[in-house]
């Protein structure tokens, strides 16, 4: 089992920067891949980024490549993704993810992932 908490989101004008946290506890960090996810209003769920269990390969949704960029760090357990250039486009919840023990690829797909946290609000106002 894994618990995974997200922290850092808020209110930014367009232009502006966050950065979210994603703290993970149960068994080992660094066996598994982790994902960030978002959902807007009235829309799906849909991929925004995710890194590997070593953390030496990521992957990006197109409408962020360049400005997100995904980090982990496996000795806090935690995993970071700062937005950068955000758009009034990328108001969003937030999830963190977390793939089963073992699964350390960095997948795009929703269903890959086992674990999620409750979400961190990002609204970026135009």
């Amino acid at each position: 089992q894994v618990q995974l908490v997200e922290s850092g989101g808020g209110l930014v004008e367009a232009g502006g920067s966050l950065r979210l946290s994603c703290a993970a506890s149960g068994r080992t960090f660094g066996n598994y891949a982790m994902g960030w996810f978002r959902q807007a209003p009235g829309k799906e769920r849909e991929f925004v980024a995710a890194i590997s269990g070593s953390g030496d390969s990521t992957n990006y949704a197109d409408s962020v490549k360049g400005r997100f960029t995904i980090s982990r760090d496996n000795t806090k357990n935690t995993v970071y993704l700062q937005m950068n250039s955000l758009k009034p486009d990328d108001t969003a919840v937030y999830y963190c993810a977390a793939r089963s023990a073992g699964r350390t690829i960095a997948g795009r797909t929703i269903g890959l992932y086992d674990y999620w946290g409750q979400g961190t609000q990002v609204t970026v106002s135009s």
